[in-house]
This record gives structure tokens, sequence and C-alpha cells, in this order.
């Protein structure tokens, strides 16, 4: 059993030491999800914003520091995640902390530190809030299934809440504009 939160990560010959907050890895996220960002840019901004000495990695390292990075947001799962995405940590931010703060009984945004792992174990725990119906409808959706009819009405009512916006790029926002002109709208 492991109990210890980790704040170190084994990559190559040594450990080295993360930066385990919640807000880092929240900002790594949000990173992953830029359409803007390539892969390799992605990858970047997430071993920066993880290791606290990356500078001194050397380079042969980054295939397994970035493999551990993920492991880490992870909680320690290995196995690949798929399906269609049901929640964005960015546009949920106002319905989330809401209802990981009643979990943790307090504002975790007014703490100093908060490691990952322990923000992930409070949002595994939300129950009964706003937030948790959102999400079991986008999960609901996702499989095909049918909504209940409170449930339509729900998703009715609050759609700026419950559907998930598209990320689109900078070109294709602009795209999107220009055939709306087209069309009058």
């Amino acid at each position: 059993m492991r109990f210890a939160l980790p704040r170190a990560l084994a990559v190559g010959e040594r450990e080295w030491a993360i930066r385990a907050d919640y807000r880092e890895v929240l900002n790594i996220l949000a990173a992953f999800e830029d359409p803007e960002l390539t892969e390799a840019e992605k990858a970047y901004i997430c071993l920066n914003n993880l290791y606290e000495d990356f500078p001194a990695m050397p380079q042969a390292d980054y295939p397994e520091a970035f493999r551990a990075a993920v492991a880490f947001i992870d909680h320690g799962a290995t196995e690949e995640r798929g399906g269609a995405r049901t929640m964005d940590w960015e546009q949920d931010a106002p319905l989330l902390f809401p209802a990981v703060n009643r979990v943790a009984g307090y504002e975790v945004r007014d703490v100093a530190f908060l490691h990952w792992w322990t923000f992930l174990g409070l949002f595994m725990e939300i129950r009964d809030s706003v937030y948790a119906t959102v999400l079991a409808l986008r999960q609901k959706k996702a499989r095909g299934e049918k909504l209940e009819k409170w449930e339509q009405e729900f998703w009715r009512r609050n759609a700026g809440i419950c559907r998930l916006r598209p990320r689109l790029s900078e070109a294709e926002l602009a795209e999107k504009r220009r055939l709306e002109a087209a069309l009058g709208g």
C-alpha cells in the first residue's frame, strides 16, 4: 500500500522533484486540450510545468519523463481511457470548484498547496451536486442512453452548462465566422 503523496518521479537514474500542486496539473490538462498547440508543444508544457528541474533533464529521458508525468496525472492508472469527452476542466470550473469545496469542507483555491492526488480524491467524491448531475447526463448521452423525462428537462433548461463547447483553433474559429457571415448569420 502507498500512503505517501509523491513529490518526485523516478526517471532514468534518478528521482526528479515535481510541482505536485493541483493548479500545475490543471494548467497541463488545459494545454492538452488546446487545439492551437502541437503534440510536441503539449509534451514540453507538461514536462516543463511538472518537473522542477526540467532544464537539467537529459533529452534522452523526455519520453520516460512524459510517461511518468501522465501516470502521475492519471493517479497511477496505466490503461488507456477512450470514449467521448464528458468534461472540460476549464469550462466546468464554475460548477466543479463549489462541488470540490463542499467535499473538502473549505475553499480549495485559498490554500497555498493542495497535492494533485488529494484534489483528485476530492473530485472523485463529488455527489449530489449540480456538477455531478451534469457529468452523469453527459456520460449517459455519450453512451447513447436515453435520458429520462426530468433529465431531458434539466438538459434543456441548462444547455449552457451541460453541452461541452468544442475546442476550436483560431483557424477553425475564423472559418466558422467566415461561413456564418457568408450565410448571413
